[in-house]
């Protein structure tokens, strides 16, 4: 199972909590018992010395090993805490107070005892205990002497067999004291630490917590609290301050959307209403044409007849143009379209266009040229989306162009960002656009101050159903114009690989 930052983190504070405290007790026990042995030894350091001089049998050297047995045996049950016994000048053991087999040395190492007597070593000094082999004692030493001749040694262990036996159960039963002791504590110190860690790490969770409280009170929109909310670190390594700036990017995302859905919800209102309004106009058109031929048809005349009926089919006409861009923008913006993408030539797309549009410009005295005349650039496109475009495009050209002016269609290669692509250039000598409009004319429904009037209904669409159209393209639909010059706009289009 795989463990949480937190679980980790608290689970390591334990561990670390409890090497510390075994560690403490360790070296507490091990510096207690040192003292102890010092202090021992310290007080008890001229044992030896008092009984040899006080003995007649140690003080004249003479070795009665029996009789100095039972002086050891007796002595041991006045001080059960000692072990006595005699050694040669060498080291080995001559006699001694004990149960049959429990001395195990023969001899034991002098140097301890030498530095003992000559006084010339840090306490506690340990020497060989000869109940156990491989264990050492703390002991006190004196010399034998016969007149000037050194006869042996008298070696006292302090804290003998008998005295570690009681010791080791006082011990036992003060460890499992400590041991109670330790754990109580431990855990004490340990759920303290545990919730001072507890409250430092859910602090950023109250927060967010908090946050979100506010700007539930608040409809969820954070533009309201702002100031009542927490600022949260984006590069944090804490989860939480992660999270909670995560949380308010979600939030000033969510306001975003609402704001942009509000303003269009009332860009849709403002259009529907001016949409009905220029639907109005050839619809009481036609029905008023059509009411004036169905209450007068036997008094008019044929003329006039004739008359009526195309003035009712081109309102009629009119009204469908209309229609069908209003369905042709919601469908954009409904993202309801769908792309045929495919390679073609883009020099024959954009002489059938200027073919379309031959007639109205020479009805105008208006030049239309295609630059250059011939050339085999393919892009990949959608072919009846960029004629939309394009047509739109010469259409408005040739509506603000005036008579004797010129429309030209510019093709060329350009490079952006290492991709070869191909740039299309409608540039007329028309009227142009003022500065303080040209940021508004992809709007939908907006038209120049200047817009030329014809005989046909325009719903100011066919600029924003453009510019959407090449977004689909992947492309942008820009605009440079001067006002008395002429406007020129301009798209690219990915190159055929």
């Amino acid at each position: 199972m795989k463990l949480r930052f937190y679980q980790r983190l608290a689970l390591s504070l334990v561990v670390v909590f409890m090497l510390v405290l075994a560690v403490f007790f360790w070296a507490t026990g091990e510096l207690q018992s040192q003292t102890k042995l010092e202090a021992e030894q310290k007080l008890h350091l001229n044992l030896a010395t008092h009984l040899v001089d006080d003995n007649p049998l140690l003080k004249e050297g003479v070795y009665d090993y029996k009789a100095l047995k039972n002086l050891f045996h007796m002595l041991m049950i006045l001080g059960p805490n000692f072990e006595f016994y005699y050694l040669d000048a060498t080291g080995k053991i001559l006699t001694y107070s004990a149960e049959k087999g429990k001395v195990k040395r023969e001899s034991v190492t002098l140097q301890p005892l030498l530095n003992v007597i000559e006084g010339n070593h840090a306490f506690p000094v340990v020497g060989d205990d000869p109940r156990n082999i491989g264990k050492q004692k703390i002991f006190s030493a004196a010399p034998v002497y016969n007149g000037e001749q050194l006869q042996g040694y008298l070696y006292v262990i302090i804290g003998g067999e008998a005295y570690d036996s009681i010791l080791a159960e006082l011990q036992n039963s003060q460890n499992l004291q400590e041991f109670a002791l330790f754990i109580v504590a431990g855990l004490v110190i340990l759920l303290v630490a545990l919730l001072g860690l507890f409250r430092f790490i859910t602090a950023p969770l109250r927060r967010l917590s908090n946050d979100m409280q506010t700007i539930k009170s608040a409809d969820f929109h954070r533009g309201n609290t702002t100031q009542n909310t927490s600022k949260w670190d984006k590069n944090s390594s804490n989860e939480v301050h992660i999270l909670g700036h995560t949380f308010t990017e979600m939030l000033s995302h969510i306001d975003n959307q609402f704001e942009q859905l509000q303003q269009i919800d009332s860009k849709r209102r403002i259009l529907l209403a001016d949409l009905s309004h220029d639907l109005r106009t050839p619809l009481a058109n036609l029905q008023g044409y059509i009411e004036t031929l169905a209450l007068n048809a036997d008094s008019l005349s044929a003329d006039d007849r004739n008359r009526f009926v195309d003035i009712s089919l081109k309102n009629a006409k009119n009204l469908k143009h209309l229609v069908d861009q209003i369905f042709e923008l919601a469908y954009l913006e409904g993202g309801q379209v769908t792309l045929n993408q495919e390679s073609f030539p883009l020099g024959e797309l954009l002489h059938d266009v200027a073919a379309k549009f031959a007639l109205k410009a020479k009805d105008k005295h208006i030049s239309l040229v295609v630059n250059p005349d011939q050339f085999g650039f393919q892009v990949f496109a959608d072919i009846g989306k960029l004629e939309r475009v394009l047509t739109n495009l010469l259409e408005n050209a040739i509506r603000h162009t005036p008579e004797k002016g010129q429309i030209q269609i510019n093709v060329s290669e350009v490079n952006d960002l290492g991709k070869n692509k191909l740039r299309v250039d409608i540039r007329d000598s028309g009227i142009g656009i003022s500065d303080k409009e040209i940021a508004f004319i992809f709007d939908a429904r907006y038209q120049a101050t200047n817009t030329e009037r014809d005989n046909c209904v325009h719903a100011g669409l066919g600029l924003a159903i453009s510019r959407k159209l090449m977004a689909l393209l992947e492309s942008d639909l820009q605009v440079e114009s001067q006002l008395g010059k002429g406007t020129c706009f301009s798209f690219e289009l990915n190159m055929a690989r």
